[in-house]
C-alpha cells in the first residue's frame, strides 16, 4: 500500500511538471498559437490595407481634387481618434514595441494592449484610405508583438522581453513573407541585448508564422524576381556611390523625424500642442503632393516595383516621396515608414542609374534601396536580407552588403541616434 502511494505521488510529481498543463506545454502552445495568430493577422491586415490604398486610388482617379480635401481632414480626424482613444498607437509601432521590452508585464496595458493593437490596425488602414504615405510592416510587428503576449498571459506564462521580440519578429517575416528577415530584425533592431534563451522562441515563432503566410498567400515575392547581378567592376563603382547617395539621404530623414519632435522652435512647437490642426497641415502636404504628382500617395509598392521591374519614374519622385512620407510620419498617424523607404530608395535608385549608364538597372535600383533603408533604420544585415527576400536577388548579396554598410556609416554623419531607438524614448517613463 505504502508503495502503491509513493507511486501515486511520483506521477503526480512528473505530471505536474511535464503533463499537458505543465507551464513547458503552456509555453509551447503560446508561441505555436501565437505565431499562427501572427500569421493570419499579418494577411487580413495586408489584405485590407491593400484594399484601402486601392480605393483612395479610385477616389483619385475619378476626382483628382478630391484629396485636397479629404486628405487634410481624415488626417485631422485620425489624429483626433488616435490622442482620445490611443495615444499609444501612434507612429510606427517598432518604438513602443522596444519600450515594451524594458518593463513587459506593464507594457501589456499599455504600449502594447489588445485596445492599441486593435486601433493600430483599423487607423493605419484609415490613413491609407485617406491617401497617408505610410506602411503596414511596423503596425504589424506592434500588432504581433501584443498577440503574442497576451497569449502568453491567458495562458499563465510568464512574460519576458523575448515574448514581444518573439511576436515583432514574427510580424515581420508575415508581413514582407521573409523568414530570415524577421530573425534579422529581432537580433538587430528589436533587441538591445539579444539573449541565449530566446533563440528557440524567436525561431518558432518567425517560421510558423512565416509558414502560414506562405501557406495561404501563397510562394509570392514581394517585389517580384529581379535576377540581375552586377560584375566586380561595377559593384566597386555603384555599391559606394548608392551607399552614400541613399545613407545621407536615410540619415537626413531620421535627423528631420527625431528633430521635429524635440525642437525648440516656437512654430514647431505651437503646432505640437495642437496635435489635430498639426496634423491637418501634414495632410494637406501630403494631398498637395499627391495631387500634383500622382506617385507619391499610400505605400509606394507600386511605384517601387515598376522601377524595379525596368520603368522609369520622374526625376522628382524620391524627393517628393520623401517628402510625404515626412510629413505623414510627423503627423503622429499610425503607420510604418517600411514600405515608403523602400518606395524612396527605389527612386533613389532610379536616379543613379543616369549616372551609371550601361549598369544592369535593376540591379542598382536595388542598391538604392538598400542604401536607403539601411541609413533610415540603421540595420544593415535586415536590410540586405530584406531586399534579397523581396526581389530574389541572392546573386547580389556581397553588394547589397557593402551598399547598406556605407549606407549605414553615411546616415551616421547627419544623425548620430539611431531612429527607432530615439523614437521608443518618448514611450518610456
Amino acid at each position: 500500500m505504502r508503495r502503491s502511494n509513493l507511486s501515486i505521488r511520483y506521477l503526480r510529481v512528473v505530471l505536474k511538471r511535464h503533463g499537458p498543463e505543465a507551464a513547458v506545454w503552456r509555453r509551447r502552445v503560446a508561441i505555436v498559437g501565437g505565431a499562427i495568430l501572427v500569421g493570419l493577422v499579418a494577411l487580413a491586415f495586408a489584405h485590407l490595407a491593400d484594399r484601402a490604398n486601392a480605393l483612395f486610388r479610385q477616389l483619385y482617379a475619378l476626382w483628382w481634387w478630391a484629396p485636397l480635401v479629404l486628405t487634410p481632414a481624415g488626417f485631422a480626424a485620425v489624429a483626433w481618434l488616435t490622442n482620445r482613444f490611443a495615444p499609444l498607437a501612434k507612429g510606427s509601432g517598432i518604438p513602443q514595441v522596444m519600450a515594451a521590452t524594458r518593463n513587459p508585464e506593464a507594457a501589456l496595458s499599455s504600449l502594447i494592449s489588445a485596445r492599441t493593437a486593435v486601433a493600430k490596425f483599423f487607423l493605419t488602414c484609415t490613413g491609407l484610405l485617406m491617401g497617408a504615405s505610410v506602411g503596414r510592416e511596423g503596425p504589424t510587428v506592434q500588432i504581433a508583438a501584443a498577440i503574442m503576449g497576451r497569449l502568453h498571459k491567458w495562458l499563465h506564462v510568464p512574460l519576458r522581453s523575448s515574448v514581444y521580440i518573439a511576436g515583432g519578429a514574427a510580424g515581420v517575416a508575415a508581413a514582407f513573407n521573409t523568414p530570415l528577415a524577421g530573425v534579422a530584425f529581432a537580433i538587430e533592431e528589436l533587441a538591445a541585448a539579444y539573449e541565449q534563451r530566446m533563440t528557440l522562441l524567436v525561431m518558432a515563432a518567425v517560421l510558423i508564422a512565416g509558414m502560414v503566410s506562405l501557406g495561404l498567400a501563397g510562394d509570392y515575392v514581394y517585389f517580384g524576381v529581379m535576377g540581375q547581378t552586377l560584375s566586380v567592376s561595377q559593384a566597386l563603382l555603384a555599391a559606394p556611390l548608392a551607399g552614400v547617395v541613399g545613407g545621407l539621404a536615410g540619415g537626413l530623414f531620421s535627423r528631420l523625424l527625431l528633430g521635429a519632435g524635440t525642437t525648440e522652435l516656437r512654430s514647431i512647437s505651437w503646432l505640437r500642442r495642437r496635435p489635430v490642426l498639426f496634423a491637418a497641415g501634414c495632410g494637406a502636404v501630403v494631398a498637395v503632393l499627391g495631387t500634383f504628382t500622382g506617385l507619391t500617395w499610400g505605400t509606394g509598392y507600386e511605384t517601387a516595383k515598376d522601377i524595379i521591374t525596368g520603368g522609369e519614374a520622374p526625376s522628382w519622385f524620391a524627393p517628393a516621396k520623401f517628402a510625404a512620407t515626412l510629413a505623414t510620419a510627423v503627423s503622429g498617424l499610425p503607420g510604418g515608414i517600411f514600405a515608403p523607404s523602400l518606395s524612396i530608395g527605389a527612386g533613389i535608385g532610379d536616379l543613379l542609374r543616369e549616372f551609371l549608364p550601361g549598369y544592369p538597372p535593376g540591379a542598382v535600383v536595388l542598391l538604392g534601396m538598400v542604401a536607403y533603408f539601411a541609413g533610415v533604420v540603421r540595420a544593415p544585415l535586415t536590410a540586405v536580407i530584406i531586399i534579397s527576400e523581396t526581389t530574389a536577388s541572392r546573386g547580389l548579396m556581397m553588394p547589397l552588403l557593402a551598399a547598406a554598410l556605407v549606407g549605414e556609416f553615411s546616415a551616421q554623419l547627419l544623425c548620430k541616434e539611431k531612429l527607432y531607438h530615439g523614437l521608443s524614448k518618448r514611450f518610456l517613463p
